[in-house]
């Protein structure tokens, strides 16, 4: 009799990669849009402490990536997924300004958002609904602009 494995290799990778992802945010309070609107807002109540949190991000990711380039393949998926553009095309632009935009105005992103959702907060709801009426607007515009392509 065959064993079935509950869950492959890949998907615990994805997993635990999301688990430590959901943590960090907690732990560093990135999940309350208020904290992140205080660190934009330099000229009234700045709170630097999310400075703090992206230079431990870069830090990590920096000696992380230098490591996992030195190694042919991963521990737990079958290959490396490394973007390969490199070109600064206009959907790149458009989405960074709208990504830094709503980030700006709302004090959120999509990870901190869909790990607030257990906040109860009506207006991460609000949030979440809207950003994914912007990503089927997307799919329509890109159907007759041909952004990526």
């Amino acid at each position: 009799m065959k064993s079935m494995k509950l869950i492959d290799k890949e998907s615990l990778a994805a997993l635990f990669s999301g688990l430590i992802f959901g943590v960090g945010l907690i732990v560093s309070g990135m999940i309350y849009p208020q904290k992140v609107l205080n660190f934009l807002d330099i000229f009234g109540s700045w709170d630097p402490s999310l400075a703090f949190v992206m230079m431990g991000a870069i830090g990590i990711h920096f000696f992380t990536y230098k490591w996992a380039r030195g190694n042919k393949n991963p521990i737990l998926v079958k290959g490396w997924n490394v973007p390969t553009k490199t070109q600064i095309t206009p959907s790149l632009l458009i989405g960074a300004v709208l990504f830094g935009v709503g980030w700006g105005l709302v004090g959120l992103c999509p990870g901190p958002a869909f790990v607030s959702v257990f906040n109860g907060n009506i207006s991460i709801f609000i949030f979440l609904v809207s950003l994914l009426i912007g990503m089927f607007i997307f799919k329509l515009i890109d159907r007759k602009i041909h952004f990526n392509r």
